[in-house]
């Protein structure tokens, strides 16, 4: 089977890659707003739902709508195995944000970057240099630390976290799979292409289990959440499966890891301007610490030459 290669314009994917970035850095602490009142399997289905007629909107205004005969020179087991790997990223990913914090959650699901570069050098004979195995060390020990202070929590309510923990867990790995297959389809089809049908059959997975109806209920301040997460998931993941066309699966996976910044600064921002609507989440210095090391190691790796 031909593997899928890359252009080789890397600006073009590190600017992909950091659109990416700030958007799913941002998400879960719109996530934390709308949990309130809806239910995961309902964000997820108007998050797919408007990501799909969003882009359908924009293909057929192109005049690039997907042709059947298209569809069909996809591998269907691949096709399924992505949309399985996505719609058990998101549902885990909701409900492992729900059971932690947005900051743990972010940081813990950067492990989906780290499952995604050990793909890309196992299945796409990418190679890493010294510099850069360098970096994955500064990026494990950013960890370890960020950690540390997690444990005083699991030492609260140890069972929450935990199962919260082990969700976002197997969320980081059913992304990978998603995003490994991804970058494979890109040999059959355009990036938006593929991410139009995946949206399409990811919101009719949903469908099956949301309450639309639970909608009315939420104020201006929600609703404007809401239609944060509707609107990352089409731009966020149309960034990420472009980035993936031009630029290596490892190096993307790296600057995926600078997320948790962003969650860190936005939940802080937001629990000054606008005090209970979200829970104010509480870093050390050792936290902050680990964090400026997940970025160094992430950037060394991206950008690391022999």
């Amino acid at each position: 089977m031909e593997l899928h290669r890359t252009t080789g314009n890397w600006r073009l994917g590190l600017g992909l890659s950091l659109i990416t970035v700030v958007l799913w850095g941002l998400v879960p602490v719109a996530l934390a707003i709308v949990l309130n009142r809806l239910d995961t399997y309902t964000i997820n289905w108007f998050r797919f739902a408007t990501a799909f007629i969003l882009l359908g909107c924009y293909l057929a205004k192109q005049g690039n709508l997907p042709k059947f005969s298209q569809l069909k020179s996809v591998p269907t087991y691949l096709l399924a195995i992505a949309i399985l790997g996505l719609t058990g990223n998101y549902i885990l990913f909701v409900m492992g944000l729900k059971a932690t914090s947005p900051s743990h959650a972010e940081v813990l699901i950067q492990l989906a970057g780290v499952f995604l570069s050990l793909g890309g050098l196992l299945i796409f004979k990418e190679r890493y240099t010294r510099y850069q195995w360098m970096g994955v060390g500064v990026l494990i020990t950013g960890f370890i630390g960020f950690f540390y202070e997690q444990l005083k929590v699991l030492a609260v309510d140890s069972e929450r976290y935990i199962s919260g923990s082990i969700m976002l867990i197997i969320a980081g790995i059913s992304w990978a799979v998603y995003a490994l297959i991804q970058k494979q389809l890109l040999t059959k089809l355009d990036s938006t292409h593929i991410m139009w049908v995946i949206y399409g059959a990811c919101g009719l997975l949903f469908w099956t289990m949301a309450k639309p109806q639970t909608l009315i209920n939420l104020n201006p301040i929600e609703w404007t959440a809401l239609i944060f997460c509707g609107l990352n998931t089409v731009i966020a993941y149309g960034a990420f499966a472009e980035s993936l066309q031009h630029w290596e699966a490892s190096r993307v996976s790296a600057i995926l890891a600078l997320a948790p910044i962003f969650t860190i600064i936005s939940m802080s921002l937001t629990a000054w301007l606008a005090p209970g609507l979200v829970t104010p989440e509480h870093i050390t210095a050792l936290g902050l610490l680990g964090a400026i090391l997940v970025v160094s190691g992430s950037i060394s790796i991206a950008l690391g030459k022999s």
